[in-house]
């Protein structure tokens, strides 16, 4: 994709915009005050959000329309605090909060839809929870809380919560339609309706979206492809309500995973044969895996499945006045889950073709021969590529559930309100993995290569290193299940103390229980098998089978057991109508993840407990909200403890690294409307240092910066009310200097992204237009954490953010 096709599409939808409809006067403002704002997420009852003793940021739909974000990751880099890994692609993308350092995912924090968690872990291995959410219409507003209570609300989550809030149905029947393109194949139609059946007492959401596109990086293939529908109905009686819920979701994603560039210090280029901007591995002509098992049969994988959940989730929410100031409330939810994950993952750097077939095992190579022949596997055509590559082709099948149930009982006084709950959640995940390695050239278009010994002839032992281009077949298995079982008790406490000051306190006890088990594996080879590598030639005489992977009917059983409780303490000081100072101190964990588990309980002699990971939090703030200008400023101050490292390699095996970590930042976020509302500006920023210390006497990472943490990031996005109807902006998204891995060898340099865009409203009809990185910057969120000790300058593997791309947009509100 060029940046003139970009430009293009945004001048001519300017210039139409402008002479067609210069003469309306609807407002399309970028936000709405703050001042009276009523923030949910953490807090014991809905309260003004100067008067919440949290670190909260908001957006309503009308400023999530206006982002038009890509991914649900796109829309939290707006919050400070959050270091948002966005290179994945929609989905599988990576949160960081406040510089708690993890594999990825969303290990500290939990996402939620209407308070309760769209899976109680959203850190298992390859089920990151963004791949079970999808923002679309029937999202009504979200709310993201940092550090603070969020360990009283939840489990797993002392980074925060996000909570995405969805639309309810009033007695004015409105809908919501919009219609999208892009410059990547996209077509997208997003609906939500919603309305009364029976005036004041019985509503009706129905809102979703259908997606296809062939993604931003060129796979050859329909990148992205499916939907998502969410349904409720509400029934309004005298002292409360019922409300019953349905969200279905099928939908199909490519990830995108590190690729080859040429680094020089601060300095990055794409390496040969690769785009860096639109480049990917994930390429149509080595989507097919089909071969043959030990154990018998075949096993097949389609890449262009990519990550393809199937969610069902069902649930309710009950709240009723049982008088003399007291309140029950009760939220249930039951969610399955079915989702086929395929991916292409490196397995090491580009080498030339000499040096992967000649360097002797002894320093490192696969094969070591003196004479070798490379041909293509799509014809057979002898070929001499520059660089070779070899590539894991993984595949996990994992099969998910989720019943959760949280019941609160509150009661309010004369100064405030105390509110006592019972969270149960029971959940289950099996997984099933089944990874090969493959043979490719080192281009963004890959094609699938055969490797053979022409000092052998084609019937002797190992004469050939690849079948198909399989040089590794299905190496690891893996069947593992992890139930997790959950019975915590919270309290918390809000108390009035004068008009203007409040504190609040909270307690939560957790008693829980793990359990899984896991089978265990041999090795084998088909060379005893009747079958053939090419019709005519046995097993024997390729090196691809030698390791394969086989289940045993011998299992390893393990159970954990939780017992912790949380706390925190608060106190909020309302200075006037727009000036508040608060301060929290937090007391929270993290339970062992899933990967920690298994590594745990695989080894015989482990050389540390398994611990869960707490962590103290303390945070002052300072907030202004106005009419025209916002602003809350919130320095913070954490330390973990027992954090342990458990990146899976590309050779199947995690680490097993622990360590300590302190950071202490500030979170600046802001708006203001200057010029009597020409001009608007968003901005957030985080200026943070976040070190491992306190570690074991002579670690060679004390006072280390924690990996893949930016000491300073920040995004800024000015608009322009152009006329009152007419809209244009600008974004700006800085992303620090990083390092790789934990002893700070391998540096990930700073980048700049720049995002445009432009609407215009005709009546109830918006037009609208959103670029983003229009200057195809080059900016990588990660290296290559399967690859082990990374090794700096020169040649390396890392994930670069998506190339330029535009997308227009038609929404009619109705």
């Amino acid at each position: 994709m060029k940046k003139n096709s970009i430009f293009l599409i945004a001048a001519t939808a300017t210039l139409y915009f402008n002479n067609a409809y210069a003469q309306e006067t609807t407002q399309d403002s970028a936000k709405v005050s703050s001042i009276d704002q009523i923030v949910i997420t953490g807090n014991s009852n809905p309260k003004k959000k100067i008067e919440s003793s949290t670190a909260i940021s908001t957006f309503s739909s009308k400023e999530i329309q206006k982002q038009n974000p890509i991914s649900a990751a796109a829309l939290l880099q707006r919050v400070p605090g959050f270091a948002v890994e966005t290179s994945g692609g929609e989905v599988g993308n990576n949160l960081f909060a406040r510089g708690i350092p993890s594999a990825g995912a969303y290990e500290f924090v939990q996402v939620q839809e209407d308070g309760l968690p769209v899976f109680e872990d959203g850190a298992l291995q390859f089920a990151n929870a963004d791949n079970f959410f999808r923002v679309d219409n029937s999202v009504n507003r979200m709310e993201a809380l940092r550090g603070g209570s969020g360990s009283i609300y939840a489990t797993n989550s002392p980074g925060g919560l996000i909570n995405f809030i969805t639309r309810e149905g009033t007695n004015d029947f409105r809908g919501t339609a919009k219609l999208e393109t892009s410059t990547y194949g996209l077509m997208r139609t997003d609906v939500n309706v919603g309305g009364a059946l029976v005036q004041d007492k019985l509503f009706f959401n129905v809102g979703g979206f259908y997606r296809t596109d062939d993604g931003i990086r060129k796979t050859g293939f329909k990148a992205n492809n499916g939907g998502q529908i969410r349904m409720n109905l509400k029934y309004v009686f005298d002292k409360g309500y019922v409300k019953v819920y349905y969200k279905k979701l099928d939908d199909r994603n490519t990830f995108f995973l590190p690729i080859p560039l040429i680094q020089n210090g601060n300095k990055l280029k794409g390496f040969q044969g690769f785009d860096p901007n639109y480049g990917t591995y994930s390429y149509r002509a080595i989507s097919q895996l089909n071969i043959p098992q030990a154990g018998g049969g075949f096993f097949n994988r389609n890449l262009e499945d990519g990550i393809h959940p199937k969610v069902d989730a069902v649930g309710a929410e009950f709240k009723y006045d049982l008088g003399n100031n007291f309140t029950v409330l009760n939220k249930t939810r039951y969610t399955n889950i079915n989702m086929n994950y395929t991916g292409i993952f490196p397995a090491g750097l580009p080498e030339t073709a000499a040096d992967f077939a000649t360097k002797p095992v002894s320093k490192g190579g696969d094969y070591g021969m003196t004479n070798y022949q490379y041909s293509l596997v799509s014809n057979g055509a002898i070929v001499n590529p520059a660089f070779v590559q070899k590539l894991g082709f993984w595949a996990i099948d994992k099969q998910m559930n989720n019943f959760v149930n949280d019941l609160q009982f509150n009661y309010k006084f004369d100064k405030g309100n105390v509110t006592a709950g019972f969270y149960k959640s029971n959940w289950k995940s099996h997984q099933y993995w089944n990874w090969s390695n493959i043979l490719t050239t080192a281009t963004d278009r890959p094609e699938l290569l055969n490797l053979v010994d022409t000092s052998l002839s084609p019937s002797d032992i190992g004469y050939s290193k690849t079948y198909n281009g399989v040089t590794n077949m299905t190496f690891l298995q893996r069947d593992t299940q992890t139930q997790g079982s959950l019975n915590d008790l919270y309290v918390n406490l809000d108390y009035n103390i004068t008009d203007a000051l409040s504190v609040n306190g909270g307690l939560r006890y957790s008693h829980d229980y793990y359990k899984g088990n896991f089978a265990n594996t041999t090795s084998a080879n088909l060379n005893n098998s009747v079958l053939t590598i090419d019709g005519t030639h046995g097993f024997s005489t390729t090196t691809a089978d030698d390791n394969m992977s086989v289940l045993g009917n011998k299992y390893t059983y393990w159970n954990y057991n939780v017992d912790k409780v949380s706390f925190t303490l608060a106190a909020n000081y309302k200075i006037n109508r727009e000036n508040a100072v608060y301060a929290r101190f937090s007391n929270g964990f993290r339970s062992p993840n899933e990967e920690a588990y298994y590594n745990y309980f695989s080894n015989p002699t482990p050389d540390k407990p398994l611990k869960s990971v707490t962590t103290n939090q303390l945070e002052v703030g300072y907030k202004y909200y106005s009419r025209t200008f916002d602003i809350a400023v919130i320095p913070f101050y954490s330390t973990l403890k027992n954090l342990s490292f458990t990146d899976v390699f590309s050779d199947g095996k995690s680490e097993n690294t622990f360590a300590n970590t302190q950071n202490y930042g500030v979170e600046v976020e802001g708006f203001a409307r200057l010029f009597n509302n020409i001009v608007e500006v968003t901005f957030n920023g985080t200026i943070q240092s976040p070190k491992y210390k306190n570690l074991e006497a002579g670690s060679v990472l004390e006072g280390n910066v924690v990996r893949r943490m930016p000491k300073f990031f920040f995004n800024i996005s000015p608009a322009v009310n152009i006329t009152k109807s007419w809209r244009a902006y600008v974004s700006m998204n800085y992303y620090g200097k990083r390092f790789q891995d934990e002893k700070n060898v391998q540096t990930l340099p700073s980048f700049t992204e720049f995002g445009a865009g432009m609407s215009y409203q005709l009546g109830r009809i918006r037009f609208a237009v959103d670029g983003t990185n229009i200057f195809n910057t080059i900016g990588i969120t990660e290296g290559d954490p399967r690859a082990g000790s990374p090794n700096g300058d020169g040649i390396i593997m890392a994930r670069p953010i998506m190339g330029a791309a535009a997308r227009a947009s038609i929404t009619l509100d109705f």
